[in-house]
């Protein structure tokens, strides 16, 4: 399915992930509503995308965690791009600790983010699909949302929701040719990662954030009449 002229919104688009994805789909003719928390990322990544590819570009600077920011957010770049496309739900946040050691108020951080933003955002969106009867959404969640690991309780039991929120999601959408796809990559060579402590190791053989885009495209680009429910993409090789 071509996606030249079609719209997309992308949280978390500032960094990782969601910067590579707005290129990846800038690339492929898509226009764009980005969205972070910092402005900054936002105008960088704004300016390249519309010189370099010649899209429609819009941002806006919102907190997911909150609901007013999150539904202003997505209303706002709606009436802009005049209609929602695809969703792609990618901004998070992660810490680790033990249970007894993270304090209360970073592990609801991690569940108001990653679980409830991506809750806020999905709901301001839907209406949109639902009208146009047509709509793609994909949620990041992780191979942390398969398994879960010690010190990891916050971030896994929230990657964990999203793939059951997805689920759910699917299944009360597709017959209004909505489809929604979860993706579990393994970890990322992003600044989130580093930032958390995690391992990063030879570029060469680490994933990367354009890996990771690749697949978010390609999911797209199915034909309309099927989607890909579930997709993990893994390091070849590890170190």
């Amino acid at each position: 399915m071509g996606l030249h002229n079609k719209t997309a919104i992308i949280t978390g688009a500032g960094k990782g992930i969601g910067k590579a994805a707005a290129i990846a789909l800038a690339k492929e003719g898509v226009h764009l509503g980005i969205m972070a928390r910092s402005a900054a990322d936002l105008e960088s990544l704004q300016n390249f995308l519309g010189k370099s590819y010649g899209v429609k570009v819009f941002q806006v600077t919102a907190d997911i965690s909150n609901k007013e920011q999150a539904e202003l957010a997505i209303n706002t770049l709606a009436e802009k791009l005049g209609t929602i496309d695809i969703l792609i739900n990618n901004a998070g946040v992660a810490k680790f600790g033990t249970v007894l050691e993270m304090e209360t108020e970073a592990w609801e951080r991690i569940i108001q983010t990653n679980l409830m933003g991506t809750y806020y955002v999905t709901r301001a969106a839907l209406p949109y699909m639902l009208k146009q009867n047509s709509g793609s959404i994909v949620n990041i969640s992780s191979t942390a949302g398969e398994r879960g690991f010690a010190n990891g309780s916050a971030y896994c039991a929230s990657k964990f929701a999203v793939l059951g929120f997805t689920e759910s999601l699917m299944h009360e959408v597709r017959k209004s040719n909505i489809r929604v796809t979860a993706l579990t990559p393994s970890t990322v060579n992003t600044e989130l990662a580093a930032n958390v402590g995690l391992k990063i190791g030879d570029e060469d053989r680490m994933m990367q954030p354009e890996d990771v885009a690749e697949l978010i495209v390609a999911t797209r680009q199915l034909p309309q009449r099927v989607f890909i429910k579930t997709a993990g993409i893994l390091t070849t090789n590890p170190q």
